[in-house]
């Protein structure tokens, strides 16, 4: 694995990153097609990495479950701060599997 030196790393549109970066964190804005190339490299690279729900749409499903249910790095799926995408309701989606929701 990789030195896991940064804290915190950002993947998201350019604006939500600007924000992030006056906060201190590392923030990059992955070019369409590539999200899934720089998911992998933010989760070799730290312990906690922010998604947008926006990038997160883009990465394959089966990745982003992969990532979400390993627990290590911790990935956490954000709103995207234009209002165009929110993240996906992880709880209805459990209550679904055990069959309590429709």
């Amino acid at each position: 694995p990789a030195d896991m030196s940064l804290p915190v790393l950002f993947l998201g549109d350019e604006l939500s990153a600007a924000g992030f970066r006056l906060g201190g964190i590392e923030a990059r804005t992955p070019p369409a097609g590539e999200e899934a190339a720089y998911f992998e490299q933010a989760r070799q690279e730290t312990p906690f990495v922010l998604v947008t729900a926006e990038v997160a749409e883009r990465l394959p499903p089966a990745l982003l479950a992969r990532a979400l249910g390993a627990g290590r790095p911790l990935v956490a799926v954000l709103p995207d701060v234009r209002g165009r995408m929110a993240p996906p309701d992880l709880a209805a989606a459990l209550r679904r599997q055990l069959g309590m929701e429709a």
